[in-house]
């Protein structure tokens, strides 16, 4: 771990915050930022997610270390989970609480314990799910928040390579069951890619580190360009479409990485290449008036020669042409897909021949009907919303998607039309709620 204290001895100043989940990572980091030659006030934060059994006694262990070693122990709960992603939204809630302790103790260093490993799989996940050219270089040793710094002196090690001094050093530690589960994306990735890199390159980890520190160095120059033209292009968070479409590709895609950036800041992981694509269509297409939906109820507006990221006029009403690609004021997504064979309510399959394109996805009007698929004649939607038990409060933003004469297609996961085919019937269309 050599290394590693060089690094925590060159960067850090006291007093300095470190998240410690209770795993041998986070733990042995702590026990090199004891082992530093230099008084640090160090403060322990540890979150308990009260999503296993295991979490109460993880949360003691760490705190009577702490005690032990005469350490500010702050903890916090999350006790209440939204219904999107478990992990995204534990990460954000992580942050916020991190960010409060930071700004509590006046802390300009705040320490995590990731490692080689970590980085190999977040730069594989985001190759698969698309990413900015400075995302797919997956994690910095040193990244910038508003006032403070997040320090990774682990980058250079693997799992085992940590599990080996923690148990060398009799640092205690707790594993988390749920690692071994299948269930998620990063485990995936974890148990089955990862042992095939290892068994072709044992230091595949400082490989995915110097491609990682590679990619950030061709990032900051385009950055570099990128900065020398930004305050001519993008004036008042508006961007002047005709400088824009002028500009060399990397240096376009670059522009739009910078306006997303500005605007998702710390949130940036709910960002993909899709998004960026989607601005970059509209940018360049002849369309005068365009709007395109993005993650946190923000949408891109083009205007003739402006563009800008805003959020819409606060009503529930919305109808946006359907271009392949929609993220909805509910936080869900519609997007055309090339295949599947799911049959339910999520997923509609159509015949292009049979509909008047394009389509479109709009709210609930009142007298809204649908021939729904099994049934003869049209039912009103808004008895379909009363028999699904549909609570009230969501009825106004469901999603309802119409084709071009207004004749309604789909009610995104409840109802299906006339028009939605079987998986062995004719169609060239795959549309899926997410």
């Amino acid at each position: 771990m050599e290394k590693a204290l060089a690094v925590l001895k060159e960067k850090i100043k006291s007093p300095v915050v470190v998240a410690v989940s209770g795993g041998p990572d986070s733990m042995v980091l702590l026990d090199l930022v004891l082992k530093l030659e230099k008084e640090i006030k160090i403060i322990v934060c540890h979150v308990n997610h009260k999503h296993r059994l295991a979490s109460e006694e993880e949360a003691q262990m760490v705190e009577n270390f702490t005690k032990k070693n005469n350490l500010i122990f702050e903890y916090m709960e999350i006790t209440e989970y939204t219904d999107d992603n478990f992990h995204n939204y534990a990460h954000q809630k992580r942050y916020e609480f991190f960010e409060k302790i930071i700004n509590k103790y006046q802390a300009k260093t705040l320490l995590t314990a990731h490692h080689g490993d970590d980085l190999i799989e977040t730069v594989l996940m985001r190759l698969v799910r698309g990413s900015t050219l400075e995302g797919y270089a997956g994690l910095k040793m040193i990244s910038e928040r508003n006032n403070y710094f997040i320090l990774r002196p682990l980058l250079m090690y693997t799992k085992a390579e940590i599990k080996n001094y923690a148990d060398k050093n009799n640092i205690p530690y707790r594993i988390d069951e749920s690692n071994n589960e299948n269930v998620y994306t990063r485990n995936r990735y974890r148990h089955n890619i990862l042992p095939f890199l290892k068994e072709e390159e044992k230091n595949v980890h400082l490989k995915f580190n110097k491609f990682s520190k590679l990619l950030l160095l061709y990032s900051d120059f385009v950055n570099d360009i990128v900065q020398d033209k930004i305050n001519d292009i993008y004036v008042n968070n508006v961007l002047s479409v005709d400088k824009f479409q002028k500009e060399p590709e990397i240096i376009k895609i670059k522009i739009i990485e910078y306006i997303l950036e500005q605007h998702y800041k710390n949130d940036l992981s709910v960002i993909s290449d899709v998004h960026t694509k989607m601005i970059y269509q509209i940018l360049m297409s002849n369309k005068s008036n365009i709007i395109v939906n993005l993650p946190n109820n923000f949408i891109g507006l083009k205007n003739y020669n402006e563009f800008k990221i805003t959020y819409p006029l606060e009503k529930d009403n919305y109808n946006y042409e359907f271009t392949g690609y929609l993220c909805l004021p509910n936080k869900h997504i519609i997007k055309e897909i090339k295949q599947s064979i799911d049959n339910s309510n999520n997923e509609i399959k159509l015949n292009s021949k049979e509909i008047s394109l394009p389509l479109y996805v709009r709210t609930r009007r009142s007298g809204d009907k649908i021939a729904v698929k099994g049934l003869e004649g049209h039912k009103k939607v808004k008895d379909i919303l009363i028999d699904e038990k549909i609570k009230q409060e969501q009825r106004d933003t469901l999603p309802v998607v119409t084709d071009s004469n207004n004749e309604i297609i789909w009610l995104p996961g409840i109802k299906k039309s006339k028009f939605s085919k079987q998986n062995n019937e004719k169609y060239d269309i795959i549309i899926r709620y997410f």
